[in-house]
């Protein structure tokens, strides 16, 4: 009844009566009641830590530049508070998501209970890639990653990004965080959470070594180029569930898997195994974020090796298990030859005095072949 009443007054607020999403959807409404305790006044203060970028430098302009100073971020502990607001944020347009857009297309398609949670996970995760893909690109073209690849491992270490740098690898571990709650407001199969626990670490693994590492630029690179193939996969399979029929998409996300791993090596090995390699300082050092070592380079280019690799046994398990489908549904039905006699006719009669034409004892010993013998 206290939290009933407590909504009724954020309406003025947030624009909206959460008290009706209260009654539709409970996991929506914990979210808004929580989010909505940072724009009091005495939550105010408290609030920044958890809604804007925290650990900003501002740097003034250099002489052969004309814009004005900068202003740059690097990561500490503060960083948590953030990612637990935005993971907030991820769980509400999650629930948007699905209620507003997937259920409705759910109710009209009528899918199998199999069918339906597959077409929920493709719907969202398709949408996520898609932001993400877009957004990370974005960046790459504003900071000139593409004009110039070396950027990746030069001016080593990375810790100084910009708003939108930080910002992204903010909303990642946010989204992924996100994804643990789901799997209980989602109600999981518990044969299937194993798979998406191993899934839902990989990511979080990756993107928190990235930037932790300050391998920010390499890891927003691969982020996109591996959100691009993921994107690809589940919106065929979307297209695949209105119409199964539809399997071009999947033959163009094969190629572009594989293909994708290997660039995914190449600019990794190129990154670690060369530019790194090369670079002048080479000393741990915690206070600049420099993890340039020997020890370091081999345990990222080893995880990052053992990844793509898992993920290709993955893959070849998944075609060959399409392929022995496919094969068995347009089998012909095998049917069984009928003995032939010497007039070139199939004989019925053997086969009813006896199996494959062969004269059982019944057969052998019936009134007939008694009478015959008597004679």
């Amino acid at each position: 009844m206290f939290k009933l009443e407590y909504l009724r007054t954020l309406e003025d607020r947030i624009g909206f009566s959460p008290v009706c999403c209260f009654k539709e959807d409970k996991k929506l409404t914990q979210s808004i009641f929580l989010l909505s305790v940072f724009s009091f006044q005495i939550t105010a203060k408290a609030s920044i830590i958890f809604v804007t970028l925290q650990y900003n430098v501002t740097l003034p302009a250099s002489e052969e530049q004309a814009t004005d100073s900068a202003s740059l971020y690097y990561y500490g502990i503060k960083d948590l508070a953030t990612v637990f607001f935005y993971m907030l944020v991820a769980i509400i347009v999650h629930a948007i998501i699905q209620e507003y857009v997937l259920d409705k297309i759910n109710r009209r398609m009528h899918f199998s209970k199999t069918k339906h949670s597959k077409f929920n996970e493709s719907g969202q995760l398709s949408a996520f890639y898609l932001f993400a893909c877009v957004w990370g690109t974005f960046i790459l073209i504003s900071e000139n990653y593409i004009s110039d690849p070396t950027i990746l491992w030069r001016a080593y270490p990375h810790n100084l990004m910009t708003f939108q740098m930080k910002f992204f690898y903010i909303s990642q571990l946010a989204y992924w965080f996100h994804a643990f709650p789901e799997l209980y407001f989602q109600k999981t199969k518990k044969e299937d959470i194993p798979r998406q626990l191993v899934y839902i670490g990989l990511y979080l693994f990756h993107i928190a070594g990235a930037y932790l590492l300050n391998l920010n630029h390499l890891g927003l690179v691969l982020l996109v180029l591996h959100y691009f193939v993921e994107f690809l996969f589940h919106i065929s399979r979307l297209f695949y569930f209105s119409d199964e029929k539809y399997q071009k998409g999947f033959s163009l996300w094969a190629v572009l898997f594989v293909l994708g791993r290997l660039l995914t090596l190449i600019l990794s090995v190129l990154t670690v195994g060369f530019g790194l390699a090369r670079a002048e300082n080479q000393k741990l050092d915690f206070s600049t974020g420099n993890f340039n070592v020997l020890a370091v380079r081999i345990a990222v280019l080893a995880s990052i090796c053992i990844t793509q690799a898992f993920m290709m046994w993955k893959f070849i398990n998944f075609q060959l298990r399409r392929w022995r489908e496919h094969s068995t549904f347009q089998a012909p039905p095998v049917r069984k030859k009928l003995p032939v006699t010497k007039g070139g006719r199939s004989s019925r009669k053997g086969t009813e005095n006896g199996v494959n034409g062969t004269v059982t004892s019944n057969g052998a010993d019936s009134p007939r072949n008694r009478k015959e013998k008597s004679s």
